[in-house]
């Protein structure tokens, strides 16, 4: 499954820039629908296109390594099951 690292993006922009960003202002400046932005952010298993992935990494000035990442269906099932117990 793919992975989508747009928190972590988010919270590095905040960090280096010195301000809070939401969704909308992504939304804004990337013409990218803030629902579709909210699915990438929360739904797991959310397909994209490669338009809005480009831009994306055009908006945040970084690689698609950067924003999405590759984890199999066993790591994730196992990191599931550990969340559950705890």
């Amino acid at each position: 499954m793919i992975r989508f690292k747009l928190k972590e993006l988010i919270s590095k922009k905040e960090f280096y820039d010195g301000k809070r960003i939401t969704l909308k202002q992504i939304a804004e400046a990337t013409g990218i629908n803030r629902m579709t932005l909210t699915k990438i952010n929360t739904k797991v298993g959310y397909s994209t296109s490669t338009d809005t992935l480009n831009k994306l990494c055009s908006f945040f000035n970084c690689e698609i390594s950067e924003l999405v990442e590759y984890v199999s269906d066993e790591q994730f099932k196992k990191k599931h099951k550990e969340e559950e117990q705890n």
